[in-house]
């Protein structure tokens, strides 16, 4: 066992401390290890413990502390020696995205969110290769990755009715649609709060911008269906909540605007499958043909991204005193939206693109934000 008493100045102290607070927002990872063993060592810490809990060898720490008395901070620094950085091989690039695909919890990392550091060090832990943290981010790119915002998706997705639906169910209907001439209805209802919604803008620097709320709970709330083919959209206010009379009221009215067959795709909201409604539907079999998608899967219904648009224009970064500023400010939206089918239908091109040929489809989840 190697333990030296070794002195460290208060000045080369707080050198060390600031290195090692630079490294950390960096993310130089190899910084970082050198500057904490190199403080711990100067609070008398044994040099074998400290070997073990940061991840090197004692003459490793030794080495720099060499290197600390007689090049100062400066010469902790790994200096590249010209020529390019050490590549990895294809086989070790194929593991690195394994790895990351596994997630970081399967990397042994607390959070749930890869970073540039968090990379750079799996990277090195794995290959024996250190990348500037900079380069990360374009390493990744070229591997096939991108920075994305996670999206929930419920734990009690039936997988095997989502694909039967996907491969079976949907490919009927559609021909079904088809052959009719109808109209292909994806439905599904929103709400607006009058406490309004936070969006992205610019900003000055150190300046997040403020918006006003009531606070009040107060909703307005939309029945709404885009057609597939078209773009096309319904829709239908509500002040009070959404239920099985409203639905029926919404539904008569899209039958009353066109003459043509309507197949319907809906969710499972209880009022969708209420008696009142299943009656209606019963009544209208021959212009009305509804079908249910699987249960949790607002990925498969493209509405989504309208409600989405209509939040950002309507709502966002809006403060609303009154509940009619609310009510207003949606109505414009959707009235203009409904004006405009063929920017309603690029919202969800993709989608389109995905579901006009589900058997070729390899993932069950569409890329939906929710």
């Amino acid at each position: 066992m190697l333990n030296l008493s070794l002195r460290i100045s208060s000045e080369t102290v707080q050198a060390l401390a600031d290195t090692l607070r630079q490294a950390y927002r960096a993310g130089d990872v190899g910084m970082v290890k050198r500057a904490t063993a190199l403080l711990r060592l100067s609070r008398k810490e044994s040099a074998d413990i400290i070997a073990q809990e940061v991840g090197c060898s004692v003459a490793s720490i030794y080495a720099w502390f060499k290197k600390l008395v007689y090049e100062g901070v400066v010469g902790l620094k790994v200096m590249w020696r010209g020529g390019r950085h050490s590549r990895l091989s294809k086989a070790q690039k194929a593991r690195l995205v394994e790895l990351i695909k596994a997630g970081t919890k399967a990397a042994g990392f607390k959070s749930g969110c890869w970073n540039a550091p968090m990379i750079q060090e799996l990277i090195e832990r794995e290959c024996g290769v250190l990348y500037n943290v900079h380069y990360v981010a374009e390493l990744l790119h070229n591997l096939g990755f991108s920075f994305q915002k996670a999206r929930f998706v419920s734990d009690h997705l039936d997988t095997v009715k989502r694909r039967a639906w996907l491969t079976t169910n949907w490919p009927v209907f559609l021909a079904q649609a088809k052959a009719a001439g109808g109209l292909l209805l994806f439905g599904d209802e929103a709400s607006f709060a009058q406490w309004g919604s936070l969006g992205y803008t610019w900003a000055p620097l150190g300046q997040q911008p403020v918006i006003k709320t009531t606070g009040k709970r107060k909703a307005y709330k939309v029945f709404g269906l885009i057609e597939f083919f078209s773009g096309r959209l319904f829709w239908q206010g509500v002040t009070g909540k959404l239920n099985a009379e409203g639905y029926i009221r919404f539904l008569t009215m899209v039958l009353e605007q066109t003459t043509r067959p309507l197949f319907l795709v809906q969710d499972g909201a209880s009022y969708h499958r209420a008696a009142t409604v299943k009656a209606f539907i019963a009544r209208h079999v021959t212009r009305l043909t509804v079908t249910q998608l699987p249960s949790y899967s607002p990925d498969y219904n493209p509405i989504e991204y309208l409600w989405r648009a209509t939040k950002r224009d309507a709502t966002h970064n809006q403060y609303f005193p009154e509940f009619a500023d609310l009510v207003d400010s949606v109505k414009q939206t959707l009235t203009d939206l409904a004006a405009h089918s063929d920017y309603v239908r690029s919202l969800f091109t993709l989608y389109l693109q995905q579901m006009s040929q589900p058997p070729s489809i390899k993932s069950q989840t569409l890329p939906l934000a929710a």
